[in-house]
């Protein structure tokens, strides 16, 4: 977290050069795209894109390990159901079955097996586009940016609010439980039952919880007492004019996405299975 306390990392890539609203059409773009296919080709190139494009920002991996081991997690963890629950999904994919490791109630076939590989590289292919829109984004030029693109700023301005707050309040839940856990109130299996965590992650999160509120209150208070909301209009501090690498990579977003449209439509219309 920088000293603005948002998210935001200093840079000088072409991800902090472009506009809010420009990442945005870009993280729309490629997340349509990455839900339309079931195709694992697609994703790997996705992934090779969008890895060279997180490498070229510069962000520390510190800063944005928790989103990638959250999403690491995720993905094993709904693979491992997937294999578990439905060991023969991919059959009804792909027509064939290629029995591979026993279970005893049922037989995970090679097809699922590739299905899981398919869908985990596109939750994957997520997580570039995601961290470099979150950590190369200033919270205030990202509001300007949707304010002049038509959504009102009062709304533009909430989500500001959000990216601007919420590493405040991740920090201030981790000070509280680590002063929990000095206390002997932990969360860990060493700590009680499971019943007894809950109730210690409780006395957690209420803290934070009162805390969140009276920050909004605060927030709103000062907001209020220098009218905020009585014009149709406001200017920003830190907004800026699109520029021509803005426009241009905008509209080979857009463009983008009608050829990934077209190729579902007429090329790569299922999944693709080459076994």
């Amino acid at each position: 977290m920088n000293r603005t306390g948002s998210l935001y990392v200093t840079g000088n890539s072409l991800f902090h050069r472009l506009d809010g609203a420009v990442k945005l059409v870009l993280f729309m773009a490629w997340t349509v795209m990455t839900y339309m296919f079931l195709d694992l080709r697609v994703f790997v190139l996705m992934l090779v894109v969008g890895i060279a494009l997180l490498v070229t920002a510069g962000i520390p991996f510190k800063k944005m390990a928790f989103l990638f081991w959250l999403m690491i997690i995720f993905t094993v963890l709904n693979g491992i159901f997937i294999l578990l629950i439905t060991p023969t999904f991919g059959t009804r994919l792909t027509g064939t079955d290629t029995p591979l490791i026993p279970l005893g109630y049922n037989t995970i076939n090679a097809e699922t097996l590739f299905y899981v590989l398919t869908l985990s590289a596109k939750y994957l292919t997520l997580l570039p586009i995601t961290i470099l829109c979150i950590f190369t984004t200033q919270p205030s030029a990202f509001a300007g940016s949707l304010n002049r693109i038509g959504v009102p700023y009062k709304i533009a301005y909430a989500v500001s609010i959000a990216l601007r707050y919420i590493p405040d309040l991740t920090e201030e839940f981790r000070s509280t439980l680590n002063s929990m856990q000095a206390r002997g109130m932990g969360i860990t299996k060493e700590d009680g039952s499971i019943a007894q965590r809950l109730r210690n992650l409780a006395a957690v999160v209420v803290p934070v919880l009162q805390s969140a509120l009276h920050r909004i209150d605060s927030v709103t208070n000062a907001m209020e007492l220098r009218g905020f909301g009585t014009e149709k209009k406001r200017t920003w501090y830190s907004g800026k004019e699109m520029e021509g690498l803005d426009w241009t990579l905008a509209v080979l977003g857009v463009l983008l996405l009608a050829v990934g449209i077209w190729l579902k439509v007429q090329v790569l219309k299922g999944f693709w299975y080459p076994f």
